[in-house]
């Protein structure tokens, strides 16, 4: 039988976590933080010391829950106490007006008092509190029935986990209630996230609303976690019903509740003030931290609300007026090619500049060649630019061909590298297949060393950033050549520290076929595909040589797995690599796996979570042993 925790540790911990609550809010809600971050990870990381000492301990409201867990196998769905329902668009004052009329018969009143509030763009949450805890985040879903994606929600630093009960009573609140809003992204977490992307190469995001609900989405929270969402409160229910008398008074007690929601609703007499709320937002939306695409108004009273009812698809008592999108004409002067991490080209617009909605834009990406023949694009044609709520504006059409038009062509060789784009017909994709490709250094360096590939601890983005900025490496063969005065000479790292990675590197040498298979990155093969291509072919060199039909003979390989082998190994600087990586000493040869018995044949096993005696990899390969 475990040992009960000491009293001084459960109240040490709970005042740990009553701390971290109260600086989160500070911070993530109130954005008027007390402390440093250094003194805020000392708290966090004594709380996750005691926490892993006293697993007994962890309750579902600690703040260590936000970091984000193992990826899990699906959604189960939740059915919504009250329908989540969207609302209806109003795009014209006259049409607000229209809707206040409607309003104002269906109630029988002259005049109706109503709340404006910004129309935040992301993606309809609803957090379903029990005892005071947060049990569930739910997703909009069909609007009866929403995806439960509790773990996701948890890593939002601006949801609290657990309401104060003094707060509670203060505000007559029981401890099972609902509070709706929404999970969005603000604008400098949106340009950090894709100037991070563009840093590694990776996807760039159109819009934050997308990025956010898509981070939401995840199987994986820690992707959730580390996209910085953040989530406004506007609706609190009581067994899906209003707890209050007027909408203003939920506000005000979300706000009391230590919810973030807007500072900067209104409460107007009648229509006139709302349509100059809306005016005055429009003037000044572009100054706000986040994105909104409209103004919501509602009717403040509840007991009209009821009266006024539902239709099928939308409340009676509340609408969402949108304002325009903002478009601008420009003539495209170029497109150019941009090589991503993966080595995938995508053409960009360089647009003579142009102000869309207080914004100067000069590029525009077009994602690929289709995109551009839908558009029946050409450089030197103007195009209508949009940008609503994006951050990157996007080519809507061609308003005017140029009189000088040229048409654009992928380039034969890439622009990086000089190496032979690879295109297969009928795929979107033209790629450089090229490994040491620069354009992909740095990521195809970090792939390399990765846990599942060479496993070369140590060697993470600011050493790998500073190996290639410096030239001191051009691709995975030259890390094997590193001398420690060049490695000691890194900004952070000692001799000590040098000598240690050196030893990482040279021990990588010793790796399996399986990982270096795999560390190359070849498109479309995983740990489990090159392990399987490591127990049919002997070494690197024999599967290089591979046709396509022999590739295929290997277990869970297709024609298009097959087709990326062959190509990767085709591009000449790739085999130079296997020549260079030989040279250096890493050549391992394949180890037949022994396979047991059949006993497990067809199954197929999960691991989540934390193992006593091994790890996860290690428990895979001993069911596979047996």
């Amino acid at each position: 039988m475990a040992k009960a925790a000491p009293a001084s540790v459960k109240k040490e911990i709970e005042e740990l976590r009553e701390k971290l609550r109260y600086h989160e809010y500070r911070y993530y809600v109130l954005d008027d933080p007390e402390i440093s971050d250094a003194a805020y990870d000392r708290m966090m990381n004594r709380l996750k010391e005691l926490e892993t000492a006293h697993p007994e301990l962890v309750t579902p409201d600690s703040l260590t829950v936000r970091v984000g867990g193992a990826p899990r196998e699906g959604f189960s769905t939740v059915r919504h106490a009250r329908p989540m329902l969207s609302l209806d668009n109003a795009f014209s004052f006259d049409a607000l007006r229209e809707w206040d009329r409607r309003v104002r018969e269906g109630s029988g009143q002259e005049k109706i008092e109503y709340i404006a509030e910004h129309k935040f763009d992301g993606l309809s949450i609803s957090l379903q509190f029990e005892d005071g805890v947060l049990a569930r985040g739910v997703t909009r879903g069909d609007g009866a029935t929403g995806e439960d994606v509790t773990p996701n929600v948890k890593t939002i630093r601006s949801i609290p986990l657990r309401a104060d009960t003094a707060v509670l009573k203060k505000v007559k609140l029981p401890a099972d209630f609902e509070v709706r809003g929404e999970v969005m992204m603000t604008k400098k977490a949106f340009e950090a996230l894709n100037r991070e992307q563009e840093r590694i190469g990776g996807k760039i995001f159109v819009n934050a609303r997308n990025s956010a609900a898509g981070a939401v989405r995840v199987l994986d929270p820690s992707i959730t976690a580390a996209r910085r969402l953040d989530f406004f409160a506007y609706y609190l229910l009581v067994d899906g019903k209003v707890r209050f008398a007027k909408h203003s008074e939920s506000l005000q007690a979300l706000k009391q509740l230590r919810f973030r929601a807007s500072d900067d609703w209104k409460l107007c007499a009648g229509i006139e003030a709302v349509i100059a709320y809306c005016e005055d937002w429009d003037a000044k939306r572009e100054k706000l931290a986040y994105e909104i695409d409209g103004v919501v108004i509602k009717v403040n009273s509840v007991a009209i609300q009821n009266e006024l009812g539902y239709t099928a698809k939308a409340p009676r008592w509340a609408t969402a007026f949108k304002y325009p999108a903002r478009q601008e004409t420009t003539v495209v002067n170029d497109i150019i090619v941009q090589v991503g991490r993966t080595g995938t080209l995508t053409p960009v617009a360089v647009l003579e500049p142009v102000q869309v909605g207080g914004v100067t834009v000069s590029r525009s990406t077009l994602h690929n060649m289709d995109e551009i023949e839908r558009l029946g694009l050409q450089i030197g044609d103007t195009v209508l630019i949009e940008r609503a709520g994006e951050v990157i504006p996007h080519v809507l059409k061609v308003v005017k061909e140029g009189k000088n038009r040229k048409p654009f062509r992928m380039p034969r060789h890439c622009p990086e590298c000089g190496s032979t784009i690879h295109h297969v017909e009928g795929e979107v994709a033209y790629r450089c297949v090229n490994a040491a490709c620069p354009a992909k250094r740095k990521e195809s360096i970090l792939h390399f060393a990765g846990r599942h590939a060479m496993n070369i601890d140590g060697l993470g983005d600011k050493i790998v950033d500073q190996l290639v900025d410096k030239g001191l490496v051009k691709d995975v063969a030259d890390l094997y050549a590193l001398k420690e005065s060049e490695v000691a000479g890194l900004e952070r790292m000692a001799e000590k520290s040098a000598q240690n990675l050196l030893e990482e590197i040279e021990a990588s040498k010793k790796n399996s076929l399986a990982r270096l298979i795999y560390a190359l990155g070849i498109q479309f093969v995983g740990e489990r595909t090159a392990q399987l291509l490591a127990e049919h072919f002997s070494s690197l060199e024999e599967l290089a040589a591979g046709k396509e039909e022999e590739l295929e003979e290997v277990p869970e390989v297709g024609p298009k797995v097959a087709a990326s082998i062959v190509e990767f190994f085709s591009e000449p600087a790739n085999c130079q690599l296997i020549k260079k990586l030989r040279k250096a000493g890493v050549h391992p040869t394949a180890e037949k796996r022994v396979v047991k018995s059949q006993k497990l044949a067809g199954k197929s096993f999960v691991f989540t979570g934390s193992l006593a005696n091994r790890s996860r990899e290690e428990a895979g390969e001993l069911v596979i042993r047996i």
